[in-house]
């Protein structure tokens, strides 16, 4: 059971200062959607580009207990969501660069999309759309800031199946935003999600009555102790893991640069070896021409005597 103080809707107004935990936790990504229906209508209408008058309804269909402690066996903190009980859109906040990505999404996209039941003709598949909130870059060498992926012919660009898409938004990328983007406040989520300090969100709230929802709920939730507990744990874990893949990647570099070393010494030693047959080779030859030589001498001497 959480433990929750008595709040009103203004009480976020009057915070200042930095926000504990944001929306690039995962969890607190979670707790927030799953408990506003606002919130979460709102952020599927921008990211689907469909206009909030379309949107009958948005569930989520795999909640969890809000506070509720999740092992590592039931550790699921994307959102899985039902759009107008026509569309399945899953939701993931990343903020660890596991260099696993593209594998991963399109794991999370197969399961959905194999959503047709025994029996059911195939045409009857949900469309089924993937969205990652990546607080890195995923592709460094083709920065954007919202991309779309789907199959398709790669000669003639023609769609292979529209019910099946994957979406990528980079936190980081904001002033990559298309007109597009921006048209859809794409751009000004981003800026929520990557908010720390009350008087930024208070900022973009003053936008749209959605932002203020989700600003409302962002306190809520932060001052809700076992959900910040769990928010805590959360963190701590993202900390180790960073700390854990940095400790991997100076490893690898360390044992790359001894390799390289190795290399380089066996490489000198390969030419200094080469260098010294050479010069043995050389030698050889000087020897051979010097017996040559005193043969010579030998035999002009006995002709002479």
């Amino acid at each position: 059971m959480t433990n929750k103080k008595k709040l009103n809707k203004d009480d976020w107004r009057n915070a200042t200062g930095k926000i504990e935990y944001s929306m690039t936790n995962d969890y607190m990504f979670r707790m927030v959607l799953q408990s506003n229906n606002t919130v979460l209508k709102g952020l599927i209408s921008s990211m689907m580009h469909v206009a909030l008058n379309d949107i009958e309804n948005v569930e989520i269909v795999n909640p969890i207990e809000l506070g509720k402690h999740i092992d590592d066996n039931d550790f699921i903190l994307d959102v899985k969501v039902m759009l107008n009980d026509n569309t399945i859109i899953n939701l993931e906040m990343q903020v660890t660069n596991y260099s696993n990505w593209t594998n991963r999404s399109l794991s999370y996209l197969c399961r959905a999309f194999d959503n047709v039941q025994k029996g059911e003709d195939y045409n009857s598949a949900i469309p089924v759309t993937h969205i990652g909130f990546l607080d890195y870059d995923l592709f460094p060498d083709k920065l954007e800031f919202y991309s779309t992926y789907m199959l398709q012919n790669v000669e003639t660009g023609k769609i292979y199946n529209s019910k099946f898409r994957l979406s990528v938004l980079s936190l980081n990328q904001i002033k990559l935003a298309t007109k597009e983007d921006k048209k859809w406040h794409i751009d000004e989520w981003a800026r929520l999600f990557k908010a720390t300090t009350w008087e930024e969100l208070k900022m973009i709230a003053e936008k749209d009555k959605v932002y203020s929802e989700a600003a409302n709920s962002i306190y809520v939730q932060n001052s809700d102790e076992t959900i910040r507990a769990m928010c805590e744990a959360r963190q701590e874990a993202i900390f180790h893991e960073q700390y854990v893949q940095k400790q991997l990647k100076e490893l690898k570099e360390a044992r790359e640069e001894a390799i390289f070393h190795e290399q380089y010494v066996q490489k000198q030693l390969k030419e200094k070896d080469e260098r010294l047959a050479l010069k043995d080779e050389q030698l050889s030859q000087e020897d051979a021409l010097i017996e040559q030589l005193q043969a010579e001498l030998d035999s002009l001497k006995k002709n002479e005597g």
